[in-house]
């Protein structure tokens, strides 16, 4: 099989789209040939060594597949040859994964693979970050930073599905439309964060503000919460981890609150499946639906992941083995 990967930690460049052996599932395991791989943000930065972990070399990037299972490790009984499914798992750039059975999710009759992968990450972070950690209530006002991006464009939906008014902020006229698309109640640009976002509350700033940015978007955000707010960490797609002067929580009494949807998954499985669950449905009904920006070819990784940590990507990529 054909899967990318990577030897060193290093420039994107220093991929390698190669021939390499199949994985055997264990036990507990399945085999999946792999339909679509979805791209994220951080798949960039494992593979610089620039990300919270650093798994040995060599190994494949990419944490979620959508495909259909070749091969049952032994003791699994909850899936058969021939189910389609879609998983988060290590190894995703690659024509066939293993994946534990017990993190396979059966796809819904008619899913797209792309779209079943935006699901894992993407709204499977913002889902997390929206219900488990900040208890967005109907009514309250959620500001959303990457509003075009995929988990932007996710959380947009599900604050809307929550009852919350949705203020998407994004960076270029395109970005903006794409937020409007995605059901947001008014949309700016990162310019004068404070001072838009106090008048579009009344002066009482943002009760949930999800923040994939960090930097100076980070800081607005610090003088704009409302009191009991809550500012989510999420990522730095700036590329600068900000500072936080605590007294500002202390005088405006809000809270910083921490996402890391895979800790969440590992620590919390049964709320995870439950979260899954509920994402599905809302497919399901068209409550949300992913925006798939592209599909290409899995050899041109190197090349995606480029357009991804430059911010120059919108909603959903998904690698394609074989196209």
């Amino acid at each position: 099989m054909h899967a990318v990967m990577c030897r060193e930690f290093a420039g994107l460049d220093k991929l390698d789209y190669a021939e390499v052996d199949a994985p055997q599932p264990k036990d507990g395991e399945v085999q999946i040939r792999v339909e679509a791989a979805g791209v994220n943000y951080p798949d960039g930065l494992l593979v610089q060594g620039l990300y919270q972990v650093k798994p040995p070399l060599p190994f494949a990037p990419g944490s979620e597949v959508a495909g259909t299972i070749e091969a049952l490790g032994a003791g699994v009984t909850s899936f058969k040859i021939g189910d389609r499914v879609v998983t988060a798992c290590s190894g995703g750039y690659a024509e066939v994964v293993v994946a534990e059975a017990a993190r396979c999710f059966a796809m819904p009759d008619g899913m797209d693979a792309a779209d079943a992968c935006a699901m894992i990450v993407a709204y499977g972070t913002s889902h997390h970050a929206l219900k488990q950690r900040a208890n967005l209530q109907a009514g309250e006002t959620l500001v959303v930073y990457g509003a075009a991006g995929a988990t932007g464009i996710a959380a947009a939906q599900i604050g809307k599905i929550i009852g919350a008014r949705v203020i998407a902020v994004a960076s270029t006229d395109e970005k903006k439309q794409i937020a409007r698309d995605a059901g947001a109640d008014a949309v700016i640009g990162y310019d004068n964060l404070k001072d838009e976002v106090k008048s579009l509350t009344g002066g009482k700033g943002a009760d949930v503000v999800f923040d994939v940015v960090g930097g100076d978007a980070f800081n607005a955000a610090t003088r704009f919460m409302a009191r009991n707010g809550r500012l989510l960490v999420i990522g730095f797609a700036s590329g600068e981890i900000p500072k936080f002067p605590v007294n500002l929580a202390l005088v405006k009494e809000y809270a910083v609150i921490g996402v890391f949807w895979g800790n969440f998954t590992h620590a919390q499985p049964e709320d995870y499946a439950e979260n899954m669950r509920e994402l599905f449905g809302w497919y399901h009904d068209g409550s949300v639906k992913p925006l798939i920006e592209g599909r290409y070819p899995l050899s041109t990784a190197a090349e995606v992941l480029k357009r991804v940590l430059g911010r120059g990507a919108v909603g959903k990529i998904a690698l394609i083995p074989g196209s």
